[in-house]
């Protein structure tokens, strides 16, 4: 993998690989064009820079001789002198389906097997997030759902974000690699599919190219201004006691208020929280007519000397930081990575 044997979609995985990183990399591999371009980029850049790559595939076992694809891609990956490990893990269906639970899955075999400040590199490129904004959009879930997939979100790193999903495939052909194609990719069952195979074209078509670029360029923009808008709200409830005033809460923009209540909930232990949940909370302060009380999951809010208190069955109160991460950013990752 010289540099002048580097074609220029090789050379535009590199150059995103080189750009997002800045030590030791462990690649989410899976077979696929994706992942497989984003394992050979990091392998040019680790050896340009001395930093060591090595990549895990996930074997999730839903589907018959998902255990010799797994080797079969590990062993295209090894040709190129990346070490290679293939995990097996168990995949137990929750109510949100097969797709989050083997995310779930994939992504705790990833953390359990990284080491040494490894960053965890995942396969998505700009067609996923055109997708996840679109999904976003469709859920009516608001600004942190249209901000997308982060391109960093603790160990885990997103270099693609960026590139194309067809030049991940002329990457390939670039470096004269083959890739899985996983048949779950091509499955109308899933909403993601249907979105890419369906949505996306017909957008295209009617409103002429770049609709995935545009929406790609939105996610950037929502992720700037609900970053923002967090970290406002963060630095608001730091000043605050357990309990919230409510004459201050009514103070604030709805937009801040809102967060302030998703983040004081979670504070409080609260985490399944919905929009309608927060709405709900909210009512207590600017719709206030005597309620007795508005249940979320696991807890009770209610409204009292005019102030909101959390009944929780545990006491313990977490202590207030600016969030990490979002269920937005959990729920985008839903096809295979790579």
């Amino acid at each position: 993998m010289a540099r002048k044997a580097l074609g220029p979609a090789a050379l535009s995985v590199v150059q995103a690989v080189g750009a997002a990183v800045d030590g030791p990399m462990l690649v989410a591999f899976s077979g696929g064009a994706d992942s497989t371009a984003l394992a050979l980029g990091a392998g040019v850049v680790g050896g340009r820079r001395g930093w060591p790559v090595r990549a895990v595939v996930v074997d999730h076992g839903l589907q018959a001789g998902s255990s010799a694809v797994a080797r079969e891609a590990a062993a295209r990956l090894e040709a190129f002198s990346i070490p290679v490990e293939v995990v097996g893990v168990r995949v137990d269906e929750t109510g949100e389906g097969v797709e989050a639970a083997a995310r779930h899955a994939r992504y705790a075999a990833l953390l359990a097997s990284a080491s040494g400040g490894e960053a965890i590199l995942l396969g998505h490129t700009l067609d996923d997030q055109a997708e996840t904004v679109l999904l976003g959009l469709a859920r009516g879930s608001g600004l942190r759902s249209l901000a997308g997939m982060r391109p960093r979100r603790g160990s885990f790193v997103r270099p693609l974000l960026g590139v194309r999903a067809d030049t991940t495939r002329q990457a390939c052909r670039e470096w004269g690699v083959a890739w899985w194609d996983d048949p779950h990719n091509d499955e109308d069952r899933f909403t993601r599919v249907r979105v890419r195979r369906r949505v996306l074209p017909v957008l295209e078509a009617e409103l002429g190219p770049g609709v995935a670029d545009a929406l790609a360029r939105t996610a950037e923009l929502a992720a700037a201004d609900a970053d923002y808008l967090d970290g406002l709200a963060a630095d608001a409830l730091t000043a605050q006691d357990a309990d919230l005033g409510c004459a201050w809460l009514a103070g604030l923009a709805p937009a801040l208020r809102t967060r302030v209540l998703r983040d004081w909930l979670r504070a409080h232990g609260v985490d399944e929280l919905s929009a309608t949940h927060v709405g709900a909370v909210e009512a207590l302060v600017v719709n206030w007519h005597g309620q007795r009380g508005v249940q979320v999951p696991g807890a009770t809010v209610t409204r009292r000397d005019g102030r909101l208190t959390v009944a929780t069955a545990s006491t313990t109160r977490r202590p207030v930081t600016r969030p990490a991460s979002t269920a937005t950013d959990s729920a985008a990752s839903r096809r295979p990575v790579g």
